[in-house]
Parts: C-alpha cells; structure tokens; sequence
C-alpha cells in the first residue's frame, strides 16, 4: 500500500511541476515591455529665446541745414561712407555773396571803429587839459563803443556767412552705411524739406530684444545689487539666430535696458550689441536672439512623452522595484527642450516609462528596458524659452 502511494506521489509531482512551470512562462510571457528613464537630478541651463529686430547703433538723419538747390549727388548709395565724407553739394554761389558782402561791412566796420577810436583819445587827452567839457568828452566814448558793438557784430555775421557757406556742402557725421538719397540733383531743399537720407552705423550692430516684465523682476531680485548686477549683464554671451535659421557666428553683448515697461504688452525693450565686420547684417532685419540666462540646480527632468496631461492634470507612469505600474500625479515646472522638469510626485532614482505607457494599467506587470534618448542636435538649438504648463 505504501509502495502504491509512493509511486502515484511520484507520478504526480513531475506533472504539478510541469504545470507551475507552464504558467509562470504564460505570466512572464504576457508582461508588456516598456522603455524607462532613471530620475536622477541634473544641473540644466536657463536658455531664454527671444524675437529681435536689428538696427544701427546709431542712426543719423541727414537734414540740409541751409537752403538750396542740389548740384551734385558725392556718395553711392547703400554703400559705406566715413565721417566726413561728401554726400550732397547744394549751390554755394549765393553763400559766398553773402559771406563777401558780410566781410565788406565788417571792413567799413573797422574803419569807423578806429576813427571813433581816435576821436576818443583825443577827446581824452583835450578833457584833461580842460579844453572841451564833459559832454564832449562823453560823446566821443559813446560813438567808440558804439562802433566796437558794430564791428563786433559785423564779425559775428562773417562767422555766420561761412558756416552757412560750409553748409552747403553735406558731408557725413559718423561712419557707417548711407542709404537711399530722398532728394536729386537740382531740388530745391531746406532745413524744413525733410531728410536727404539717412546713415546708420553698423559695426557693431544692435539687436533690439522684448523680455517679459516677469523675467526682469526675476532677474533683478536674484541681483539686487546694481554693481552685481551690471557684472552679471556683462558675462552674458547672446546668440543670433538670422531668419534662414543659420546661428550668427559672432557673440552679441548685453548694451542697454529700456527706461520703462510698456503698459500696453508688459515687457520691457533691452538692447544687444553683436560685431558686425563686413557689414553683413543690416537694419531691419529679423531674427532670434537665445542666450543662458542661469542654471536650474538639481532638476528632476523626464522627457515630455512621458508625461500626460488630462484637465489641466500631470502625470507619469512609475515602475516599481516589483516591475509592476503606478500611475503617479505630478507637478511640472518649466521645459527644458524636450525635457519637462518635475517638481512634486518624483524621487531620485525612480523609474518613468517613457514609451508603452498607454497599454499597461495601474498595477500591470512590465518588463521594462532602459530608454536610449534621441541624438541630440546642436547646442542650444533644441533648448526653448522656458515655459510655465
């Protein structure tokens, strides 16, 4: 009898084995297999991606200061002149009459100065030997400084003379790019006609940047102290993205902050410098500009397909020592590129599934893989202006 037990325990046992053995490969068999990144805290740059409008550094309107008539055109238009140079000659012929007629009045003017002169020593020195009066006396001072105020003024009418002679030939205040000529050859122009044309210096050219009045607040009370502050602005070092999308090779510098933060849009106008040798970039121009404006310390980033969104709610998939899902409420903070930084819900070392999220469950068991991310494109082109969800 006992033989006969022995040998059913015997013939039973393989078969249980085998079964056990069979559903544990169906169970494993059936785990979904998804792909997970491992939280870990990471320092990542603050990239701030902004429009920017170019223009000169300094833009000089070119208005005649005398009126004429245009006898020649000295400059080519679009082309880069010095300071100094002839742009426009308007007809000198009747500033030099002026100036001759103004020297001729001066000259009359110095003759009946010294004859006043004259007349006054002598009345002097008659009025100290008693021999004319007082009255007499007193004239001939009054006509000598009378005619000292004439010559006086007749020489300030030279001066005046030869500047407006000097006027008539218009020559450029700064060096930089001379653009199209609003006035030709034979117009009669004049200090209220309008601008002849306009001269923008470009080397270096400047970016006009819009920041959002938050950013400006931000920034300003991570450095209070204007010193610091200053200091900080210098270190930043600005890209241009030009509007084929080709990063501008040259580095841009912070140069000035707007006076005052526009009510209307609540931003504020901040100006960056970039060199410009060959005069390459000109006014007018679009583009971006990015720069980094700080480092995020001990960010906890996942990538963003990892995280859902359902009614204004975040939150991931998390594998767990056992392999199995929980699905976890997050909070989110800023994006980072294609990362999205997670502020609550998430630990150091956990595991987030980034693809295979939509067919496991709460509580399914997975096989989970590691993630490899994307190549990564070029510096800084991928990192946007951080976001608020």
């Amino acid at each position: 009898m006992k033989k006969f037990t022995v040998l059913i325990i015997v013939l039973i046992c393989p078969s249980l084995f085998l079964a056990c053995s069979r559903k544990q490969s169906k169970v494993a068999a059936s785990a979904s297999e998804v792909l997970v990144t491992v939280v870990a805290p990471k320092d990542v740059p603050v990239v701030v991606e902004s429009v920017a409008t170019l223009d000169g550094l300094v833009n000089a309107t070119i208005t005649p200061r005398v009126s004429g008539h245009i006898i020649s055109q000295d400059y080519k238009e679009g082309t880069a002149v010095k300071k100094g140079d002839p742009l426009f000659q308007i007809d000198p012929r009747p500033f030099e009459q002026a100036l001759a007629q103004a020297k001729a009045t001066l000259e009359k003017a110095k003759a009946t100065q010294l004859k006043a002169d004259q007349d006054q020593k002598r009345a002097l020195e008659l009025f100290s030997r008693k021999v004319t009066s007082e009255q007499e006396r007193d004239t001939a001072l009054q006509a000598a400084a009378a005619s000292k105020g004439d010559t006086e003024a007749d020489q300030a009418a030279v001066k005046s003379a030869e500047l407006n002679l000097e006027y008539t030939r218009v020559t450029a205040p700064i060096d930089g790019v001379a653009g199209f000529a609003t006035a030709q050859v034979g117009d009669l122009v004049g200090p209220s006609s309008g601008p002849l044309t306009t001269i923008s210096q470009v080397d270096p050219i400047k970016a006009v940047v819009t920041a959002g009045e938050q950013q400006m607040t931000d920034f300003v009370t991570r450095y209070p102290d204007p010193a610091k502050r200053a200091e900080r602005l210098r270190t930043f070092e600005f890209e241009l993205i030009l509007g084929n999308g080709a990063v501008y090779p040259q580095k841009g510098k912070f140069y000035a902050l707007d006076r005052n933060v526009d009510v209307k849009t609540g931003s504020i106008r901040f100006e960056v410098t970039f060199p410009n040798p060959g005069n390459i970039l000109r006014p007018g121009q679009f583009g971006r500009t990015r720069v980094i404006a700080d480092t995020k310390k001990g960010a906890l980033l996942v990538p963003e397909e990892a995280v859902t969104e359902l009614q204004g709610n975040y939150q991931v998939a998390v594998v767990g020592d056992d392999d199995k899902v929980s699905i976890r409420p997050v909070k989110v903070g800023e994006r980072f590129g294609g990362m999205w930084e997670i502020t609550e819900g998430l630990k150091p070392g956990e595991r987030v599934i980034v693809q295979g999220a939509q067919k496991v469950p709460q509580g399914a068991a997975v096989t989970a893989k590691l993630w490899t991310p994307p190549a990564q494109t070029p510096a800084g082109t991928a990192a946007d202006k951080p976001q608020q969800p």
